[in-house]
């Protein structure tokens, strides 16, 4: 969903040109053949996406009185390299096959290594080189965020910023991992996953960093912004994110049906349908949870426990809550009245139910 508040008809195409001007400077198309396979896998990650975390960028940015500049534009770009970055690394660690609807990056170079009957392993050689492309489009994203061009003196003071931002979600991915790991699995456990790994780095800290760039001091009222605001709209996305992995249309989702339930997430629906199961249906969801090769049959027996035990609505509900809160935090706000009207925007976009 887009629509001319949050003006993601100009958005999109300044991000996806500073995008790919930056891309073609590290690694061009003409270039060494053997970094070729590097640059189609980078070019295929980056040629998707919502866009959103430059579109909370940008407009902190001009909520703070910020003007239109190319500089703003290249800057909230960069944010696209990490969220590429934590994409690939996300991939391996969840063994996904597909991406957007694309091979997921260890999958492309595994091919390649089968396709080319080199020696050794090709799943080894996939996931090796897909955590160094990972590791590569983070060092891109650091790069292109301090040569934006903006204002030294703008850059230092967000840098604090954007430092905490990706220590917060390298720390998520680990939470993550030590979720599927002890199989806690509570309600809070996953709440503080999603909030580390995807709600903070996906609305509260792009926000805070537009603001900052912006020259908006530590005001109270930018922190009442970034979390009232920020911070519940980023658990709303993510749970609508939970949703769509278990009942989105692959059209949408660019990954099979069920694949989050393939692949053992342990989401906030999957906690509140565990909490409320009789346990003889907990037993169920326990027992085909994180099966690789579950099949139709066991995605809608999933699916069925899931509505029946009224977890899906209750995620549904939660998400309106956390809806209504961020917007009143937002009316509140002293940010323009433009940027008012376009994050209202951004974040229906962000939790609506095709995203």
């Amino acid at each position: 969903m887009t629509t001319d508040a949050a003006r993601m008809d100009v958005l999109r195409p300044q991000v996806e040109r500073s995008l790919g001007e930056f891309v073609e400077r590290k690694l061009p198309a003409g270039g060494d053949a053997a970094f070729a396979p590097l640059r189609t896998a980078a070019d295929a990650l980056l040629s998707g996406g919502k866009r959103l975390r430059p579109a909370f960028c940008y407009w902190g940015w001009r909520g703070a009185g910020g003007t239109d500049v190319p500089e703003i534009f290249t800057a909230a770009a960069s944010l696209e390299l990490l969220q590429a970055s934590a994409l690939v690394h996300d991939d391996v660690m969840d063994k996904s096959d597909l991406r957007r609807g694309m091979p997921a990056a260890h999958r492309r170079f595994e091919s390649m290594h089968e396709q080319s009957r080199w020696q050794g392993s090709a799943q080894q050689f996939g996931e090796g080189a897909a955590i160094l492309l990972g590791n590569l489009l983070l060092i891109w994203s650091g790069e292109m965020w301090r040569t934006s061009g903006l204002p030294p003196a703008s850059l230092e003071a967000a840098q604090p910023v954007h430092d905490h931002m990706r220590t917060e979600l390298m720390c998520g991915q680990y939470l993550d991992l030590l979720e599927q790991a002890n199989g806690e699995n509570t309600f809070e456990s996953a709440l503080r996953v999603a909030l580390f790994k995807s709600g903070k780095y996906s609305v509260e800290q792009p926000l805070r960093l537009g603001l900052v760039l912006a020259g908006e001091k530590r005001a109270p009222w930018m922190d009442e912004l970034c979390t009232g605001y920020g911070t519940r709209v980023g658990i709303a996305f993510q749970l609508r994110d939970d949703i769509l992995g278990v009942f989105g249309d692959p059209a949408q989702t660019g990954k099979p049906a069920g694949d989050d339930l393939r692949e053992g997430k342990r989401t906030m629906l999957v906690a509140r349908t565990l909490a409320a199961a009789s346990p003889g249906a907990a037993q169920n969801v326990r027992r085909l949870l994180g099966d690789p090769g579950l099949d139709e049959s066991g995605v809608a027996t999933l699916r069925g426990i899931i509505e029946d035990t009224g977890a899906l609505r209750e995620c549904e509900d939660l998400i309106g809550d956390y809806m209504g809160e961020a917007l009143s935090a937002l009316d509140e706000s002293p940010v323009t009245a433009e940027a008012r009207s376009a994050l209202t925007e951004l974040a229906i976009a962000a939790t609506s139910r095709k995203t």
